[in-house]
């Protein structure tokens, strides 16, 4: 009775998942502490004191508690797709202790999406007619959805650079999904997004409030949450592509919707990779010109910034949804536009601020 309650309310599963967290957090801040998993401060770093980064740890093990505490009948259906999620996590708590190089990471990464796209078979197979393609064979399915995969979890990964961006975005994002898959009868694929939007809500405090039990993600949060999220898009867009949800919920540019959706992290990796290709660096090094160090560098604070982005993360998520029938190029084309145009607009504001502190 008590699950069948949660079902039928599935949003209050998040509460599930986050009294999991709550419970598991001080003891994955005390045990990496004790075992020295922590990140010092340095020149990309403005925190003080040793700070424990593998806050990705918890949510993994909250996220997948809950899930399997309301889901553990579609064991057989998911377990490839757990597999994944967990190897995925792996793969950023050894880069988090150990410090992999680009390349390592990569290949981790596409190891673990072949448990997402060969073995549980959630990929693309169908281009929603973009360059007049529709369904697309095993072998370019397998391999654009693993490119995809691999852009959209190193996409997140970038965007984890201040307290409570990449989970605030996070809940932001999973919360559509969640609702969109409730709206159109996949409860499972729902009870996902939920369980992921509790588990991120108690690292979010604990990153953005906390203070001598302050946390990062680390990458095991933020490759753990780029898998989920990838995984959220393919099956939204194969349902679109396919008509298995309701009319009033079909969305024909359902491809561009998901960028749309994600424009933050996505449009911030193009934009500073192709910046780093054309200065002759490899689009891999590290440096401080993504979209919340230019904030940063207009005066904000960490809290103001994540705000801001979220702010506009959620103007972005209603654009797709305005333009969830139009032609998928006008959609990308209107939504890079406005990123751009934001983009512009910020560094006339620095260069004002900069130039401005000069003159005076």
């Amino acid at each position: 009775m008590i699950q069948s309650f949660f079902l039928k309310y599935s949003f209050l599963i998040g509460l599930i998942s986050f009294a999991f967290g709550l419970i598991g957090m001080p003891v994955i801040v005390r045990i990496a502490k004790a075992k020295g998993f922590v990140v010092r401060p340095n020149k990309r770093m403005s925190h003080t004191g040793e700070v424990p980064n593998v806050g990705g740890l918890n949510i993994c093990f909250s996220f997948m508690l809950t899930y399997l505490l309301f889901e553990f009948d579609q064991m057989s259906q998911s377990q490839f797709f757990l597999i994944g999620l967990f190897a995925i996590m792996a793969v950023g708590f050894i880069d988090d202790v150990l410090v992999l190089t680009p390349m390592a990471k990569l290949l981790g990464e596409a190891l673990a999406g072949i448990a997402l796209i060969g073995f549980a078979d959630i990929r693309l197979t169908h281009l929603h007619g973009i360059f007049g393609i529709n369904e697309i064979g095993i072998v370019p399915s397998y391999l654009i959805s693993l490119f995809v995969l691999l852009a959209i979890i190193n996409a997140v990964n970038l965007i984890d650079g201040i307290d409570g961006l990449a989970s605030g975005l996070g809940m932001l994002y999973c919360t559509f999904f969640a609702a969109y898959f409730h709206f159109v009868g996949e409860v499972s694929w729902s009870i996902l997004g939920i369980c992921m939007v509790g588990a991120l809500a108690v690292f979010f405090i604990y990153n953005v409030f906390g203070h001598r039990e302050k946390i990062f993600m680390g990458d095991s949060g933020s490759l753990l949450l780029g898998y989920l999220l990838t995984a959220f898009i393919f099956h939204f867009c194969e349902m679109n592509a396919y008509h298995e949800v309701p009319e009033w919920l079909h969305m024909d540019a359902a491809p561009m919707v998901a960028i749309c959706v994600l424009t933050i992290p996505i449009y911030d990796m193009i934009r500073v990779s192709l910046t780093r290709i054309k200065q002759h660096r490899s689009p891999f090094e590290p440096d401080k010109n993504h979209i919340h160090h230019l904030l940063l560098k207009t005066g904000m604070n960490h809290i103001q910034t994540t705000c801001v982005l979220l702010s506009i993360s959620v103007l972005f998520i209603g654009l797709a949804i305005l333009g969830r029938n139009w032609n998928p190029w006008l959609l990308l084309t209107v939504d890079f536009g406005l990123a751009t145009a934001l983009t512009l607009v910020l560094w006339r504001i620095i260069n004002r601020k900069l130039y401005g502190s000069a003159d005076s």
